[in-house]
């Protein structure tokens, strides 16, 4: 051997390197044994997940909803993590009498891990849902169905004690297979059907809701996107629903608050302004009571197209199976003009069935407004024609239709303007003239000029009863006066200040031969006793006609007098 090595040191190396080799061979073998184990026992596990999961979600929904159920489609991924998916899931309540599904699901999928497939009940952390339709039968379709025989509930649940950490869990409800903490739903639709004549059914969209806490017999929190279509723009709402009572879904309970913001009120055709809402509900379904508040910075009529802030605080009861809302009241504020309205909007239907819109029925109390916000909203003159103290009663109804709100709008009622005043110097000097003339007061400076006064000398009173329709608003028994004189009219007067077409007896204090000087009043002192009646010393028939700009005013012995109101 070279340099004297030992002949016995290479055999043992090359025998401990053979048993390093065997070690390794032993290992790898039974590394791979146990991946094909693995490989079987997943691949079984694999075709027993589908199954199992499928027969769990149909298990814990029949029982839940006590209902039959049809699933087209359901598969699991592993490759995408143990992804559960379905389509076409539909329930049918046994005891509602209707061959619409009561829920019906575009898609659905969750994710679970191998480890809940050991247990019953499994949990699942959320569930998925892309399109859903929960269409809820009328009142008396949800009775018991004769075509199916009648099933037993399950019995309910025992009260037991909260599972504590380290210990077992209570028993869950026979037959829920599935706990879900949280159920995200894009795209829901929810139909309340009705057979009550005249009504439609209530047809809710909702792009995006979660549901949380699910589980029998709980109220459900939840947060949702709901799509308000006139006003368009989504609502946001957060609250608490339930549990739900399948056979009186009115009677379920909801509460919870609500945000409406940038909400274009140009979808109703002949107003305009951005509205935003903040309020909170509670209450069954089917009587909710409402309370918020509501702004329109730069609220306008097409007919006016002068923006006006409106403010609101609203107390309302809402059928939430119908839809049809019950103001009581609404304490509103345009300009500086505040006021309280109570009233409906109910739902109605066209001659075909479908929906009509609706109407609408308010009843309207001022106190202390001002008549020029209101001409202000209402017709394009600026500055308003009058300003003054305004009083008013009326009744308003908006019918369905789509025109624009002021072509439909019907009103009617009385009002009280005191210590007004016109704006234009045109009506303006020809009321002061008026009054002057009825004190009997000729000679008084700056009459018979054109002058502008400094400041109006005639505060003018305007009572009556009105009715607004087709954009003209018909005055009956019209009063207006002023010192030293009364005038008694009835007319037209249309919302674009377009035609003015009044006509009556203007009643002055004093007689004709005390409206002049000189021979003149001489002369007409024969007269005198021919115009005196009624207690005044004149009463002469007057007409007032033109439009807004170019008012004229006259006498009207052509008119027709006595008891004929109508405006020629």
């Amino acid at each position: 051997m070279p340099n004297g090595a030992d002949p016995g040191s290479g055999e043992k190396s090359r025998r401990r390197s053979g048993r390093v080799h065997r070690i390794l061979l032993w290992i790898l073998g039974t590394g791979v044994l146990v991946l094909m184990g693995l490989g079987i026992a997943a691949q079984i596990a694999f075709d027993r997940a589908e199954p199992v999961l499928r027969a769990r979600v149909l298990n814990t929904l029949s029982t839940r909803y006590d209902s039959r159920i049809e699933l087209d489609n359901f598969n699991v991924s592993v490759l995408r993590g143990f992804l559960a998916e379905g389509d076409g899931l539909r329930l049918y309540p046994k005891r509602f009498a209707t061959d619409r599904p009561f829920i019906a699901i575009t898609r659905f999928s969750f994710r679970v891990s191998w480890l809940s497939l050991l247990h019953t009940p499994m949990h699942v952390g959320q569930v998925t849902v892309e399109g859903m339709t929960i269409n809820i039968p009328p009142k008396e379709d949800r009775g018991a169905n004769p075509a199916t025989p009648p099933v037993s509930a399950p019995a309910p649940a025992p009260s037991v004690p909260a599972a504590v950490p380290g210990k077992s869990k209570p028993p869950h409800q026979p037959g829920i297979d599935i706990y879900v903490d949280e159920v995200i739903i894009n795209n829901l639709r929810l139909l309340i059907g009705t057979s009550k004549p005249g009504k439609l059914p209530l047809d809710f969209e909702i792009s995006r809701i979660a549901l949380h806490s699910i589980g029998p017999g709980k109220p459900m929190q939840f947060e949702a996107t709901l799509v308000n279509p006139k006003p368009i723009g989504d609502i946001q709402s957060t609250g608490y629903f339930g549990p739900f009572q399948q056979e009186s879904p009115g009677d379920s309970w909801v509460s919870g608050s609500f945000s409406f913001t940038h909400a274009d009120l140009a979808t109703f055709k002949g107003i305009g302004g951005m509205l935003a809402s903040t309020g909170k509900y509670q209450g069954p379904l089917n009587h909710l009571t409402v309370d918020g508040q509501a702004t329109v910075p730069d609220f306008r009529l097409n007919t006016g197209s002068h923006p006006m802030m409106l403010r609101t605080t609203y107390h309302a009861i809402v059928d939430g199976m119908t839809g049809d809302t019950y103001l009581q009241p609404v304490q509103a504020q345009l300009g500086h003009s505040p006021f309280t309205v109570t009233g409906s909007i109910v739902k109605v239907k066209g001659n075909q069935g479908e929906l009509h819109g609706h109407d609408i029925n308010l009843d309207v109390v001022m106190d202390k407004a001002r008549i020029e916000d209101f001409l202000r909203l209402a017709v394009r003159t600026d500055p308003p024609v009058m300003n003054g103290n305004l009083r008013m009663k009326a009744h308003i109804f908006l019918p369905p239709g789509d025109v624009p709100v002021t072509d439909k709008l019907q009103l009617n009622g009385s009002f009280e303007v005191s210590n007004g005043f016109f704006s234009g110097n045109n009506i303006q000097d020809k009321i002061d003239l008026l009054s002057q003339l009825g004190q009997g007061h000729p000679k008084d400076p700056d009459f018979h000029t054109n002058s502008p006064q400094p400041e109006p000398k005639a505060p003018a009173d305007v009572r009556g009863g009105f009715v607004l329709a087709n954009t003209a608003m018909t005055f009956s028994d019209l009063d207006f006066s002023v010192p030293g004189a009364k005038i008694e009219m009835t007319g037209v007067y249309t919302l674009d200040g377009a035609k003015f077409d009044f006509h009556g007896h203007a009643k002055l204090d004093a007689h004709p031969s005390q409206m002049t000087t000189g021979w003149k009043s001489a002369l007409l002192k024969m007269a005198d006793p021919f115009f005196a009646k009624q207690g005044y010393g004149t009463v002469i028939p007057i007409e007032v006609s033109g439009t807004k700009s170019d008012p004229h005013f006259g006498l009207d012995f052509g008119h027709k007098s006595g008891n004929d109101k109508q405006p020629r």
